[in-house]
């Protein structure tokens, strides 16, 4: 005999998932109805010329619907995380064509490339006339740069200081600027060639990017401001963020940034492999933060090994720097091996001051990342089974 109760309770978790189907299709139109206002306000950010990422805006709309979320018994943090996806969403499609440089003649040296290429079709998207310049239609140099508003150099870090001093003479409006990620030496060299405007950038980002809203570009100035300004102010209308320092202080962060980075990446990822160590088995086992951690690892050795070692290489000066990595490493590593709890104890409150606020910060927003991850993860283990 059945129980009544059960088959109640079974018709009752049938009508409320329903329910929850039907609300979902809501929050689908609403979504729908949000890309198509989205859409809009690309178009007249476009027809003013306003910059695609508005940082003040996003911050304040975030913040207003966190407070609202509070207000419902919502939890802000749910609230923003579905925001920010849909926000960047709203970035993407509104990448459209933005034309803007029609009266424009652009080269691109090294624009057959991954990066080069992204930039040769940003270009071209906003209307500028665009010239690819590779080593195998050098002869063309000449006739492409003579009218050119702009060459923009992007070509591996070991070459580019060559092929600027191979460039034909520009015309003395013509920007000559770079996206290499060393300064000092192509700035140098671009200043060498060139009387006219000068500005070295390093986009901190590769060319997979579906958007440049939010990507943050690195400027080092060179020579006349005024005269390259037009091309700040477009990659910012792109929604760049733009960060201007000096050549010196660029490179110097770059070998914490980078080089320390890149190379500790490299050793850990080689130690994985020369010790045979089960990926699997590690992803399986492992927390979402060392999930996160193993991608980065992974992530590396997906990508150009040429480039990561033009990088490291590209900065000697940092050489000694990693050496004392190094024996901080082995210092630390002494301290355990002694079974000396209370020194590292102390070392570690020492660290701890250094980061002082910003520990904090780090874990909230590393918790973010990690609920994303293990949401990732665990997809990836419903496919798998």
């Amino acid at each position: 005999m059945s129980d009544p109760s059960a088959e109640n309770s079974d018709v009752r978790l049938q009508q409320l998932r329903e329910a929850i189907d039907e609300t979902d299709s809501a929050l689908l139109n609403l979504l729908q109805r949000r890309k198509q206002l989205a859409a809009e306000v690309g178009v007249v950010k476009r027809s003013l010329g306003q910059p695609l990422y508005v940082p003040e805006r996003e911050t304040r709309l975030l913040a207003a619907r966190r407070d609202e979320a509070r207000a419902v018994g919502l939890s802000p943090d749910l609230i923003e995380d579905v925001l920010r996806r849909v926000i960047r969403e709203s970035y993407q499609q509104q990448q459209a064509a933005d034309v803007h440089l029609q009266d424009k003649t652009i080269v691109v040296v090294g624009g057959k490339g991954a990066l080069g290429g992204l930039f040769v079709e940003r270009f071209r998207e906003a209307g500028a006339t665009v010239h690819c310049l590779d080593q195998d239609d050098w002869e063309q140099a000449e006739s492409y740069c003579q009218a050119a508003d702009l060459v923009l150099v992007s070509v591996p870090i070991a070459t580019t200081e060559a092929v600027i001093s191979n460039l034909p003479e520009l015309p003395k409006h013509c920007i000559l600027a770079d996206v290499t990620s060393v300064k000092q030496q192509p700035l140098q060299a671009m200043l060498n060639h060139h009387d006219g405007p000068v500005v070295g950038l390093h986009p901190m980002f590769g060319p997979q990017v579906a958007t440049l809203a939010k990507q943050l570009i690195v400027v080092t100035e060179g020579r006349q401001p005024q005269d390259y300004q037009w091309l700040l102010d477009t990659l910012s209308r792109w929604g760049a963020q733009l960060y201007t320092t000096t050549a010196t202080q660029h490179d110097e962060a770059m070998g914490f940034i980078q080089v320390m980075r890149h190379l500790s990446t490299f050793v850990y990822g080689a130690h994985l492999a020369e010790e045979r160590a089960d990926l699997q088995q590690l992803l399986d086992l492992s927390s979402p933060i060392y999930r996160l951690e193993l991608m980065m690892v992974g992530r590396l050795f997906a990508q150009n090994a040429d480039l990561y070692a033009d990088i490291i290489l590209a900065h000697p000066e940092n050489f000694a720097m990693l050496r004392r990595y190094l024996a901080t490493f082995d210092e630390c590593l002494g301290t355990l091996e002694k079974g000396d709890k209370s020194k590292f104890v102390e070392k570690f409150a020492e660290v701890s001051a250094y980061f002082g606020e910003f520990s904090q910060k780090f874990l909230e927003d590393s918790q973010r990342l990690l609920a994303s991850a293990d949401d990732a993860h665990q997809l990836s283990q419903v496919a798998r089974r």
